[in-house]
């Protein structure tokens, strides 16, 4: 049986491959077309719960299937919605809840909720609010040729280069987000368009004015590619989630500490503090293997925990590819020692030497020591 940092690197190193042969499983391919096939129809939170094929895959997707018998729980946080710091969602310590209601955000996008596109009906709102704040007829004519316009030919766009070179499309998106005045400034729209939003450091982000990583967030090429201006949070976004959970699940069968490094692999990049990764247990669990530390650490005063945490491991380091990878490499070889995949072969080859293919090689465990945090 292979070792869990094998394991782990087989999947790791081509996740689209794996991906692939998820999505290919008869069962996921099914509940897949179902999915996509009908959630455009839902236009209210009782229609999405009531749904329960639907309603469930969405939960899994979010990683959230253990509560998808909690219905009224979920219509609570639904209803709320996310845009007040005080609602249910946002209060909640686990942020999947949030990520959740943001997919489905009824309370703030009604009937549209399924549908929404930012750089569709988002855009279009925000040029409607722009042009009545600037005393226009938002139903005159003149402006409702240009909302069709807009909305015939934005679908068509796939890049930056797409969008900037029609400067109808271009300049109507300039406008709904109030920067009209950077239109000429093409060589900084395409900074921030390319960056994304995804890194703290992208060009949007480090910029003073928000409304530019506002424009990226809604064209948001770098993430999604040529689907940017047709994807809706609750379809591909919230199939691809399920995908990849599904992933997670199907390695966490064969060796928990797979299934453990992926989802950290996966979160990494959205961990903001230790008390972050002290609010999910997994992400936890992940980091006490690492650093060695006993289960029974996990009692101890919570700023206990994150004093010692922040004295051997660096948040940043989350977001940097070789620094992850080589915490992650520690991290599986830790829990294969914990946790022999063989137990009689993984003990003999820790004493022996064997193929890194049982248990933890000699050589493994000396470049293990070596690592630095």
């Amino acid at each position: 049986m292979l070792n869990t940092y094998t394991s782990y690197q087989l999947i790791a190193r081509d996740i689209g491959k794996a991906l692939e042969r998820v999505e290919k499983q008869p069962i996921i391919e099914r509940e897949t077309e179902y999915y996509l096939k009908n959630i455009t129809k839902v236009k209210t939170i009782d229609e999405f719960v009531k749904n329960d094929r639907l309603f469930k895959y969405a939960m899994k997707a979010h990683g959230l299937q253990d509560m998808a018998y909690a219905k009224a729980f979920m219509v609570k946080a639904l209803k709320e919605g996310v845009a007040d710091k005080d609602s249910f969602a946002n209060k909640l310590t686990d942020k999947r809840y949030a990520e959740f209601v943001k997919s489905f955000n009824f309370a703030e996008l009604g009937e549209r909720t399924t549908v929404f596109n930012k750089a569709q009906q988002g855009a279009v709102d925000k040029y409607l609010l722009r042009v009545g704040m600037d005393g226009g007829n938002t139903q005159s004519e003149a402006v409702q040729k240009e909302v069709k316009y807009y909305l015939d030919n934005i679908v068509k766009v796939t890049s930056a280069k797409d969008l900037m070179a029609d400067a109808r499309l271009y300049a109507f998106a300039m406008k709904s987000f109030g920067i009209e005045a950077s239109i000429p400034n093409k060589e900084m729209m395409e900074k921030v368009l390319a960056g994304g939003v995804r890194d703290p450091k992208s060009f949007a982000n480090e910029m003073a004015d928000k409304r530019y990583a506002a424009f990226a967030t809604a064209f948001n090429f770098e993430a999604y590619s040529a689907d940017a201006t047709t994807i809706n949070p609750s379809q591909q976004p919230s199939t691809d989630k399920f995908l990849r959970q599904t992933l997670e699940e199907d390695a966490g069968k064969d060796n928990e500490g797979v299934r453990l490094a992926l989802y950290f692999e996966r979160k990494a990049s959205s961990i903001g503090s230790f008390y972050d990764v002290l609010a999910d247990p997994a992400l936890a669990k992940v980091v006490r293997t690492a650093l060695g530390l006993p289960e029974a650490f996990a009692s101890a005063d919570i700023d206990r925990q994150v004093k010692l945490f922040e004295e051997k491991l660096k948040i940043s380091d989350f977001s940097n590819p070789k620094k992850l990878g080589d915490f992650l490499k520690r991290f599986t070889s830790l829990w294969e020692i914990n946790n022999p995949s063989s137990p009689v072969q993984a003990s003999v080859g820790i004493l022996f030497g064997m193929p890194p293919a049982y248990g933890v090689s000699t050589d493994l465990m000396f470049a293990m020591q070596k690592l630095r945090f």
